[in-house]
């Protein structure tokens, strides 16, 4: 497999900041439906797996993005 090009690791940036803001914004949403404490939805947030996961792989992703960027 070759290596992906700036505009392909800059679409997956955003594809997975785009879903990470939405699952954000559901369980806020869900949060504020069942009437739970701030402090409450702000550790379910911290704590969620599949938002360390996305943070994880957006770091990955912006870094491989930022060396592709530096001048050789």
């Amino acid at each position: 497999m070759s290596e992906p090009s700036t505009k392909e690791l800059q679409d997956s940036i955003d594809e997975l900041s785009a879903y990470r803001d939405r699952l954000i914004k559901e369980v806020n949403s869900i949060g504020q439906k069942l009437q739970m404490p701030e402090k409450k939805i702000t550790s379910i947030l911290k704590e969620n797996t599949e938002l360390v996961r996305i943070e994880k792989l957006l770091s990955k992703l912006i870094a491989q993005k930022e060396m592709k960027n530096m001048p050789s």
